[in-house]
């Protein structure tokens, strides 16, 4: 029983994930939306997309999602 409700552990993760990467697209397009778009510039890299926000936090998440959190004002 134990190891059946720690193989799900993973599945709760990846949900959570997907869950928090929807908020961040939806979030970022209510932004842009309103002539208020959420834009990170550093360098050569710019991030000022909804779909840019959305995959970069789906590809590096620990990157992405406070990167996101700090350049929504």
């Amino acid at each position: 029983m134990a190891g059946s409700a720690v193989a799900l552990v993973p599945l709760f993760v990846l949900l959570a994930l997907l869950a928090v990467d929807r908020w961040v697209y939806v979030d970022s397009q209510a932004h842009a939306e309103g002539g208020n778009p959420v834009i990170f510039r550093s360098g050569s890299l710019k991030v000022d997309t909804p779909a840019a926000w959305a995959l970069g936090c789906l590809i590096l998440w620990i990157f992405f999602f406070p990167l996101y959190l700090a350049n929504r004002h």
